[in-house]
């Protein structure tokens, strides 16, 4: 629309305050616009085309995908990593995912579970890089060889060390996990310390404050949450201690892991070395 024609139009729908008292004193006497408050907003756009609207419908928001660099996603089956994942995408991030796989004890479903959830939320994040991880003799190492209260920490030590290393390899900015507060006993101020100390990349937790009422109700948003509660157990839930440490000292944990410099370098190496890479794309 050129200036005079846009002029016209104007010009064609402008009422004076003249104009609106003689209309409402002899054309609908009892009518009545309360300009603060009003029952229905019209938008009006004039572009190329003129948009005469009512109903805004909000799009999800954030930046525009890939501005902001790429970050190595812990993808597991539960409710929370797909949601940090979608959310720290949200902010312009590209986002590849590890998953730690352990055979025999969590299933081919379980894994066919997290592709699952990979897929969901490819459809916001875009084609995803999924690095699946053969956990299990690491994990098993672990239980034979240090303090069973402290499994869970130094497993997610080494869980974030193996990050780390495709992180870098796949020139990702940073990691992301789905850790809140207090949610878990891994999870307590003292345990994220304890698993941040091994990472000279920053670790992003978008879902640090939330309730998990909160983190279930975009969840459901997004569309993952039917498959997250699918009963297939990963990596984290097969080996728990009874009475997991919720206070860790560092100093403790790095003695407890003294007992592992045989062989763990060794096991690290054939992990990343055997990984299995799933490319996911909508």
């Amino acid at each position: 629309m050129d200036i005079q024609r846009e002029k016209e139009f104007v010009s064609q729908y402008h009422y004076d305050a003249r104009n609106f008292e003689w209309e409402k004193e002899n054309g609908i006497p009892e009518t009545k616009v309360d300009v603060h408050h009003p029952q229905v907003m019209i938008h009006v756009e004039i572009r190329p085309m003129i948009n005469v609207y009512s109903t805004e419908i909000p799009g999800p928001g954030g930046m525009p995908l890939g501005t902001a660099g790429r970050a190595m996603l812990l993808l597991s089956g539960g409710i929370d990593s797909p949601v940090a994942g979608y959310m720290i995408a949200k902010r312009g991030v590209y986002v590849d995912a590890v998953y730690f796989h352990a055979p025999p004890y969590t299933s081919e479903r379980a894994l066919q579970k997290v592709v699952d959830l990979a897929k969901i939320i490819s459809k916001y994040v875009g084609p995803i890089r999924l690095h699946v991880v053969n956990f299990t003799d690491i994990q098993l190492y672990i239980y034979e060889k240090c303090p069973h209260e402290e499994l869970t920490i130094i497993m997610r030590r080494y869980m974030m060390r193996i990050a780390e290393k495709l992180a870098y390899d796949n020139d990702c900015l940073g990691l992301i996990t789905g850790e809140s507060i207090g949610q878990v006993a891994s999870q307590t101020m003292h345990s994220l310390a304890a698993t941040n100390e091994v990472c000279t990349l920053p670790v992003y937790r978008p879902l640090i404050g939330f309730d998990k009422q909160e983190i279930v109700d975009i969840s459901e948003k997004i569309g993952t949450y039917e498959t997250s509660i699918q009963p297939f157990e990963d990596c984290c839930t097969i080996f728990v201690a009874k009475h997991p440490v919720t206070k860790p000292d560092c100093k403790v944990i790095r003695r407890s892991e003294e007992n592992l410099t045989e062989k763990i370098d060794e096991m690290v190496q054939t992990a990343l070395d055997t990984i299995q890479i799933i490319e996911i794309d909508e």
